[in-house]
């Protein structure tokens, strides 16, 4: 008889299927059978006792209670949950972002709204009929700052401009009564007029001051709905086929192996979930450069641009520059006929009420400068809070949802049994999952609709890097190649086409493309230009590519 060497022998041990813990005895799959019933599915040709593996094909084969149905079904239910996961975290996030931007656009429509309260009820014994016949003047002001906080694509400057155009063509009239005055004359009175500053220097200090802190505003409210705009979108990007038989490996195939108490390896799951959210870690520059600069401009709210002085007080300045006007009324006049001369007596004759009996008066502006602090200071804190969502996930997902026991751990799931997880953790990125030992991920095939929202997330980063120093930035979604520089050469027909104001501090909003797959974009608060998107994917590939080759 032919006797086989001990290690022959040592060999067909150590390749045997193993059963777990369990020695040579098949174990029961009761506790398999309440999970999978638990999850919904029917029990109806679901072992009671473990079976050979050999048609498993995304656990290890060895001795298992999954049939290739029941692995089926949990590799789908494990993609659903993992989704679901991805979606509630998003969702906090946007929740967080949603109500900043609720607090400050209540705040700041508060603000807006007392003024103009402020105005309608102080204004009629003010100023009677100045102000009784010129009411629509005052309405269309207010209607037009709000227009311009909820981005509308009107020029704020030029909005002011007109305002105090109309008011001082109105006011003049109604101070002259006693003449006919055409709209030819109108036009001459205005010209000479300005250049005498009927209204003193509130018009240029009022736009100087109320244009910064608009801008600073409106960009504020927008990136708050732009950041949880780009986190729904990213959080309904669906799981790649490797994904998914990763995910299903960590989570279901310690149940299906006999493991259900063995928790996965730390670093086991952290590299399943970073080779599955490798495009949503490309975010992190760009989100972390809006997080910043939402705190930057919230500095500016809170502090140099005085938003709560500014626009709590609207209604004051104007008050303040129709009294200018009144009492310089008589020099204007004169002024007025010598460069346009004496317009004809009016047959109507003036009005009995005594238009210059209102002189200065005194309005007085509750401060909400506490609130604002405080909102501001909220805010900031959130903001900090959120700046490395996107790549502190993978570690919080693992923690918190799938459970991974510590990072010490020896007797964990490691994917194939119950032991120590030897591989390196990956970096954070598409390009770092080159050699990701859990899930197969091509490098060279980035994630589209990722892709837009980083683009998104710079645009709106260079928006509030321009309100930072006071600029305005307009986007026109436009498909043509606009270089995007942030010039100001190129502007909007329906805002070129409007008449220019006469104030040399006046100046056209910067327009920016806001790109599509392809298209050219801004980056940070810089104005330079960006590649496309194509050019950078093809760049980035080669550099990994080389990298790749050299190891």
């Amino acid at each position: 008889m032919r006797v086989f060497p001990w290690g022959f022998w040592l060999l067909c041990v150590a390749s045997a299927p193993s059963r777990g813990d369990s020695g040579s005895k098949a174990r029961s799959c009761a506790e398999v059978r309440q999970l999978y019933g638990a999850k919904g599915f029917s029990l109806s040709g679901v072992p009671q006792a473990e079976i050979s593996g050999e048609h498993l094909r995304i656990c290890p084969q060895g001795y298992t209670c999954c049939t290739s149905e029941m692995e089926e079904n949990f590799a789908n239910k494990s993609r659903s949950e993992f989704e679901a996961m991805m979606k509630e975290a998003g969702r906090s996030v946007q929740a967080t972002l949603t109500a900043q931007h609720r607090s400050f656009d209540s705040y700041f429509q508060d603000l807006l709204n007392k003024s103009e309260k402020a105005l309608y009820d102080a204004f009629p014994s003010m100023y009677g009929e100045l102000y009784t016949q010129n009411v629509k003047v005052f309405k269309d002001l207010y209607s037009e700052l709000r227009r311009y906080y909820r981005s509308s694509n009107i020029n704020l400057e030029e909005a002011l401009n007109e305002f105090w155009t109309r008011l001082l063509e109105r006011l003049f009239k109604l101070l002259n009564s006693q003449y006919h005055i055409t709209d030819e004359y109108l036009d001459c009175m205005v010209k000479h007029a300005e250049q005498h500053k009927p209204f003193g220097e509130v018009p240029r200090d009022l736009k100087v001051k109320a244009t910064r802190a608009f801008i600073a505003a409106r960009s504020y409210a927008q990136g708050f709905l732009v950041g949880s705009d780009v986190v729904k979108k990213v959080s309904q990007v669906s799981l790649s086929h490797e994904c998914t038989r990763a995910i299903m490996k960590l989570m279901y195939c310690p149940h299906c192996r006999g493991l259900a108490s063995v928790k996965p390896c730390n670093n086991y799951c952290l590299n399943v979930v970073k080779g599955c959210l490798a495009n949503q870690a490309d975010l992190n520059t760009e989100w972390k450069y809006l997080m910043d600069s939402l705190i930057g401009v919230a500095d500016r709210i809170d502090g140099p641009y005085n938003v709560d002085t500014v626009i709590g007080t609207i209604h004051m300045r104007i008050a303040e520059a129709i009294s200018n006007l009144q009492e310089n009324r008589d020099s204007i006049t004169s002024k007025v006929f010598q460069g346009c001369g004496n317009p004809k007596i009016s047959t109507k004759g003036s009005s009995s009420e005594d238009k210059k009996r209102r002189g200065k008066v005194t309005l007085e502006a509750k401060s909400s400068a506490q609130a604002l602090e405080m909102l501001v200071l909220d805010a900031k804190g959130n903001l900090t809070a959120l700046k490395t969502y996107w790549i502190t996930l993978p570690s919080s997902l693992c923690s918190k949802k799938v459970m991974a026991s510590s990072a010490s751990d020896d007797r964990c799931w490691n994917g194939m049994t119950k032991g120590s997880y030897l591989p390196e953790v990956m970096g954070d990125g598409l390009a770092n999952q080159i050699n990701n030992p859990e899930v197969e991920v091509d490098i060279t095939k980035p994630d589209m609709t990722i892709r837009q929202q980083i683009m998104q997330l710079k645009i709106m980063t260079n928006r509030l890097g321009n309100a930072n120093i006071g600029n305005d930035v307009d986007f026109q979604d436009t498909s043509d190649d606009m270089s995007g520089s942030g010039s100001g050469d190129s502007c909007p027909d329906d805002v070129c086409g409007k008449r220019l104001s006469k104030s040399p501090s006046t100046r056209q909003p910067e327009t920016h493309a806001i790109p599509k797959q392809s298209g050219h974009g801004v980056n940070g608060a810089s104005s330079r230009s960006l590649p496309s998107a194509s050019l950078l994917l093809l760049v980035s590939v080669a550099v990994i590519a080389t990298q790749h080759l050299w190891r």
